[in-house]
């Protein structure tokens, strides 16, 4: 069985997008910062680790604000695997060109199962510091994958702040490039 993973990059303050999100800043003033190693194309290491996580992915469970400000971006999946948006909003799945969105409106539990079902023996990647939050809270959450960016946001949105008691990980890997130092835990 996949494991459910929440990976993210995020400044050494612990930001995962700058303030002021909007539709045409989707990432926020400064956020797009946090992906230079993505696009950069320099470091061998990074190449690997942005190949590595796609290979992976069966599922995605990701939160309607995600889905609202991402897709225009995206223009499809975020991966090409089923994605599962937690909602309040009761709508038919949306197909794309790679996969569906499906939309769940009873619990993160219920997307978790429908997500595993979905991705088979692959992960299922979640997306939006709010769904996160609430899938570590209800200690569904396997895997921790940080990328932390040399740089100090000051402000935005924060992976973490919701998580009222102790987590313990215990790391599994720890990469640095000259662009960002990759981290992976798992969840004790």
């Amino acid at each position: 069985m996949g494991k459910v993973i929440v990976s993210f990059t995020m400044s050494l303050d612990g930001f995962i997008a700058g303030p002021n999100i909007s539709p045409e800043d989707a990432m926020g003033e400064g956020g797009e910062r946090l992906h230079d190693w993505l696009f950069d194309g320099s470091s061998e290491i990074d190449r690997d680790m942005a190949r590595e996580m796609p290979a992976n992915v069966g599922a995605v469970i990701l939160g309607k604000r995600t889905f609202d400000l991402g897709l225009p971006h995206w223009e499809d999946t975020p991966f090409p695997a089923p994605s599962f948006v937690l909602t309040h909003e009761k709508r038919g799945p949306l197909k794309m060109k790679s996969a569906a969105f499906t939309f769940v409106n009873d619990g993160v539990e219920s997307a978790v199962q429908q997500a595993k079902a979905a991705a088979s023996e692959k992960d299922i990647i979640v997306m939006g510091a709010n769904v996160a939050q609430q899938l570590l809270r209800a200690k569904l959450v396997d895997e921790i994958v940080l990328q932390i960016a040399p740089v100090l946001l000051g402000q935005g949105t924060r992976l973490f702040d919701e998580i009222d008691e102790t987590i313990e990980l215990k790391n599994t890997r720890t990469i640095q490039s000259p662009l960002v130092t990759h981290l992976r835990y798992q969840i004790l």
